[in-house]
């Protein structure tokens, strides 16, 4: 069966490997989609902070359970999945207290482990999650980027009322937009590209402004009023939206910080301090957030084709990734089809 490798930052191999069977506890899966996502392509280009060199990509995916391994009984050929893609420990104190997100010795499959970029692949049956029969296969390889949106405006608390502004909207700051306003908040998502503004509005996000046309605070005072906003998601990674986010929110307002940095962003904390601001960190997701993506997209409450932007073979896997490149803000979400 084929198998992608990166062995460097820019370049991928393929192999052909024999197919695997599945052990105790595991199940097999024919991969049929992979999603790319900012992560992978910090991969790409050598800017991830933890991920070596060679590595087999892939951890957004869905695709069809094909046999299954001993005392395995939940599952059965035929079904559509995908699966948690961590490894850890379960003996850390984070673990032993229900947050194995931030396990001690955490590995992600796809980076620290590796990932699914082959025709057949192994995991362990108590990380799938089923998928609805009528999900295509795009639906099903969106429910790990979903569950980020869950998981983090999960870390927000309460968003019932509340006027959230998000900051960036890639496929990531999308999302949480979206999971934002199913929890009852007030949305306002911020791009410097207009292309991305344009997606948004498509998956129902009315509020949207362009920080090269209009400052934060403006932009929070247009959609939500005098107060602005009391709660920010920074999902664009970079220090001037972080900087804005501690700059113009209400006071006493929480801002989680979802995105990766290539880049460490300054952060005037005498501006926190004096303002009592709460800056919360949020990492990944727990089974449950994707037990809960499924269910939104199912339900049609998150809306992902807009987000589509195009798909590659697997034989063209780095040509998904100079795609992205050369389409720059354009691009969403890119697939690599098995």
């Amino acid at each position: 069966m084929r198998q992608a490798v990166m062995t460097n930052p820019g370049v991928i191999e393929f192999g052909d490997i024999p197919e695997p069977a599945p052990g105790p506890g595991q199940v097999k899966v024919r991969v049929q989609r992979i999603g790319i996502c900012g992560s992978d392509i910090h991969v790409n280009k050598g800017l991830h902070p933890f991920t070596s060199y060679p590595v087999v990509q892939g951890h957004e995916w869905s695709g069809e359970i094909t046999e299954v391994g001993e005392g395995v009984s939940d599952f059965k050929p035929g079904t559509k999945v995908t699966a948690t893609p961590q490894v850890v420990c379960g003996q850390c104190a984070p673990c032993r207290r229900g947050d194995y997100n931030i396990c001690d010795s955490l590995k992600v499959k796809g980076f620290q482990a590796p990932g699914c970029a082959q025709d057949y692949w192994l995991t362990e049956a108590e990380k799938i999650i089923p998928l609805p029969d009528s999900f295509t296969w795009e639906q099903g390889a969106f429910i790990e980027p979903v569950s980020v949106g869950c998981h983090s405006t999960r870390r927000a608390g309460d968003l019932k009322g509340k006027n959230v502004a998000v900051t960036g909207a890639g496929p990531i700051g999308n999302l949480v937009a979206q999971v934002a306003r199913v929890r009852g908040a007030n949305v306002m998502i911020t791009d410097t590209s207009d292309y991305r503004l344009e997606v948004a509005k498509q998956c129902g996000i009315e509020n949207t402004s362009n920080p090269k046309q209009e400052n934060l605070k403006d932009a929070g005072r247009r959609c939500f009023g005098d107060n602005g906003f009391n709660v920010a998601f920074e999902c664009a990674g970079v220090e001037p939206a972080l900087a804005a986010a501690v700059d113009c929110i209400e006071k006493g307002g929480d801002i989680i910080a979802v995105a990766v940095y290539e880049e460490h962003p300054r952060v005037d904390m005498s501006v926190v301090g004096d303002r009592e601001l709460t800056i919360i960190g949020t990492l990944m997701y727990k089974k449950e957030d994707f037990t809960e993506a499924v269910e939104l997209v199912a339900s049609g409450q998150v809306v992902l084709e807009p987000m589509y932007s195009e798909h590659f073979p697997f034989e063209q896997f780095l040509d998904a990734y100079k795609f992205i490149d050369a389409q720059g803000e354009k691009s969403m979400k890119v697939f690599v089809d098995l």
